[in-house]
């Protein structure tokens, strides 16, 4: 079992009663909301929320792209992966990941994840995005190329990772002459790839491919749209030829964890709803998925999946279809080793911080996670798993 903690850098000082003034937490939000003296504090909150997971026993830590919204403030995870490979000394970096569709030269992308993959010597999870639809927004992308651009820049950025350069590379939307990347990747033949998605059918079809087995996460929904999305994954695997591994399969999540049942819906209910409500909730359906993003399949799989999400938000319903978990030690452990023997995954991305948390209560949770329920993850995911559990 691999267990990171992941982390979305909200803008957790955000004005919340002027924020609800404006229509959508993204792209039309004004940045003057933002005051760059939090700002400061709040990056350098989170690099030490990070690194102390490396010390609480995490095997990692994760951090992803978002842009124009207090939702999280990282528009370029590879700047927070470089700060990290200096503080983490032992864990995988996980960047979680490059939104490649909005790059208009992919070739960068590759060489940012070489050198971070050089620095740690070898420590890095690469993860490929395409970004979720306010992003086209924000980019002023087109949304209906949006598929076609994702497979070209990974193809792209592959071969330049494993195929010896210089080469040209032509395709529809990228026309390079060289594409001789330096520096080459430190892992052979390249850094682990690994695929988030909200559950579109082509994106656990692109990941679960024999010639790529990529793993693939399914990020902040219901459980039982986790385990349909795995479970279509081990499907294509079959289908394909091969067993799905645990260790590719993956689920992100919220997690908070109290002394007892009450007290953790206690401390952590504002702020979940908050980051529910205020900071994801507000975004229109075009917003979410503008025309030609997706297929009309996954369009409506997706909206399905996410028709309770998107409703006004209450945390104990939350916790009750599985899109966080809140509770004591032990009401936390049953119910995501329950989870982990219903669905099989191998890595769980437990998202400690969320919304408004304050430093406190975040520390707090994320050290009676690592002290009571990590070893008995660990130990169920070995006795279901046996040596798979070890290799997630």
């Amino acid at each position: 079992m691999n267990i990171m903690m992941f982390h979305l850098m909200p803008y957790a000082d955000l004005d919340l009663v002027e924020a609800d003034k404006y229509p959508a937490s993204w792209a039309t939000i004004p940045n003057h909301l933002y005051d760059p003296q939090k700002g400061h504090l709040l990056y350098n909150r989170y690099l030490d929320e990070l690194a102390y997971a490396e010390t609480l026993g995490y095997d990692g830590v994760c951090v992803n792209e978002h842009h124009q919204t207090a939702y999280g403030i990282m528009p370029s995870p590879v700047v927070m992966a470089a700060a990290l490979s200096q503080r983490i000394k032992r864990g995988r970096i996980a960047i979680l990941g490059s939104a490649l569709p909005l790059r208009g030269h992919p070739l960068t992308l590759a060489e940012e994840h070489s050198m971070i993959d050089n620095i740690t010597g070898g420590r890095l999870i690469s993860g490929f995005v395409r970004g979720i639809g306010a992003e086209y927004h924000s980019f002023g992308a087109n949304p209906t190329t949006s598929l076609e651009r994702f497979r070209e820049a990974h193809d792209l950025i592959i071969r330049s990772w494993t195929d010896p350069g210089p080469f040209e590379y032509h395709s529809k939307h990228y026309h390079f002459e060289y594409v001789n990347v330096w520096p080459r990747p430190f892992q052979r033949p390249h850094p682990p790839i690994w695929i988030p998605s909200q559950g579109s059918r082509e994106t656990v079809e692109f990941a679960s491919h024999p010639s790529r087995k990529y793993t693939y996460l399914q990020t902040f929904s219901p459980i039982t749209a986790v385990a349909k999305n795995l479970g279509l994954y081990r499907q294509l695997a079959t289908e394909q030829g091969y067993t799905a591994a645990p260790s590719q399969l993956g689920w992100a999540t919220p997690v908070y964890v109290g002394d007892t049942d009450e007290s953790a819906f206690a401390e952590c209910s504002q702020h979940y709803e908050n980051f529910r409500n205020k900071f994801l909730g507000k975004m229109p359906l075009e917003m979410l998925m503008p025309p030609g993003y997706t297929s009309r399949e996954s369009a409506k799989a997706i909206v399905a999946a996410k028709s309770a999400a998107h409703e006004h938000v209450d945390t104990r319903r939350a916790n009750q279809l599985g899109m966080m978990t809140c509770g004591s030690v032990e009401s936390v452990t049953e119910r995501l080793v329950g989870y982990m023997r219903q669905i099989g995954f191998g890595n769980l991305l437990t998202m400690m911080q969320f919304g408004t948390l304050p430093a406190d209560l975040t520390r707090r949770s994320m050290e009676r996670f690592a002290e009571g329920v990590m070893p008995a993850l660990r130990k169920a995911a070995r006795e279901m798993q046996g040596d798979s559990a070890l290799a997630a």
